[in-house]
């Protein structure tokens, strides 16, 4: 029987470049590649890059998180995550346990109701958002989808068939079905007609080409110039894939929607931290007013743990105005009218 053994990264190779290359290995994300590298480069020049990080151990770590802590105020999910980013350096890099548990100054988790938007404030702000941005917006809102989701939607991901649309490897890499909204239907439709133009125009001049995940390009080599693969909404230029070097048509950049979202709001008035992901958290919320069954919605949102979506409960509107306030009551008391 065959032992699967650790991948050992190039030990020729700079250090960051051989986490770079234990991280593709094994199939991180682009996004995660980056994040873990700036947290371990951070990691090493806090100590002004005087100890290799195979010197270093457990107090070196936890000085570093707790100055992430004391000194920077960062979250507790940010010190997670940074811590995340050392672990990976240890355990799978250098190949060292570290056997003894982390235990720094850690940031207090701070629970905090989710903000959420009445529908008359979603209707306002779509109101203000015009092509992709709206019909993105309509996404976030309609399905319950988180931003980058939305961003990494392909053709092969809507089926107009049934109305649905399938969210692939989600955040802690699950997979989901959620419905499409009819409203919008006839937009995304017309949407992969343009995707459609846009690809056949690409393979004309010699490109055509999408990124995708190393798995699925290696088992199938010509797929990353097959329609189905295009993204829903694609950049406006050809880039150059900074991993493998090709030139290809990449998705949209989040930051567009971002930006638009928050200048709809500033203009609408509205006096809320309205993101993306607010629209998510108000699909949620009137999903359940609506009498939607909550298992229905944890389903849709993609949580784990039915807890996760209780907390849309806690900012129902009708759970809030079932309540009378003791001032109105004693108000009305005060004088003669009914509470």
């Amino acid at each position: 029987m065959e032992v699967n053994q650790k991948f050992k990264p190039d030990s020729s190779l700079k250090l960051m470049d051989q986490v770079r290359q234990v991280l593709r290995y094994h199939h991180y994300a682009y996004r995660t590649e980056e994040t873990y590298c700036r947290w371990i480069i951070q990691y090493l020049k806090f100590f002004d890059l005087k100890k290799h990080p195979s010197e270093m151990g457990k107090n070196e770590i936890e000085q570093f998180l707790s100055h992430l802590t004391v000194k920077r105020s960062v979250s507790a999910a940010t010190q997670k995550q940074a811590l995340n980013a050392i672990v990976f350096l240890y355990k799978k890099v250098l190949d060292i346990n570290i056997d003894e548990k982390i235990t720094p100054v850690k940031s207090r988790k701070i629970k905090k109701p989710p903000v959420v938007m009445t529908k008359q404030e979603v209707g306002i702000i779509l109101s203000r958002l015009h092509g992709n941005n709206l019909l993105m917006a309509q996404l976030l809102y309609g399905c319950g989808l988180r931003l980058m989701e939305c961003v990494r939607l392909r053709i092969k991901d809507i089926d107009f068939g049934i109305n649905k649309i399938y969210i692939y490897a989600a955040k802690g890499g699950k997979n989901r079905v959620v419905q499409l909204p009819k409203t919008i239907l006839q937009n995304i439709h017309s949407q992969t007609q343009k995707v459609k133009t846009i690809h056949q125009n690409d393979l004309a001049q010699g490109y055509g080409s999408v990124y995708l995940p190393s798995e699925l390009a290696n088992k199938y080599k010509s797929s990353a110039k097959e329609f189905m693969y295009q993204y829903l909404f694609p950049s406006k230029k050809i880039s150059i894939d900074p991993r493998s070097g090709t030139k290809q048509r990449h998705h949209i950049q989040q930051s567009g929607l971002q930006k638009a979202i928050k200048t709809a709001v500033r203009k609408a008035e509205i006096n809320k931290h309205v993101t993306c992901h607010t629209f998510r958290h108000s699909f949620a919320t009137h999903m359940l007013e609506d009498g939607v069954n909550i298992r229905v919605v944890q389903d849709m949102m993609g949580h784990a743990d039915v807890k996760t979506t209780e907390i849309y409960t806690h900012v129902m509107e009708k759970d809030i105005n079932a309540a009378v306030s003791p001032l109105d009551t004693l108000v009305a008391r005060q004088n003669n009218l009914p509470a």
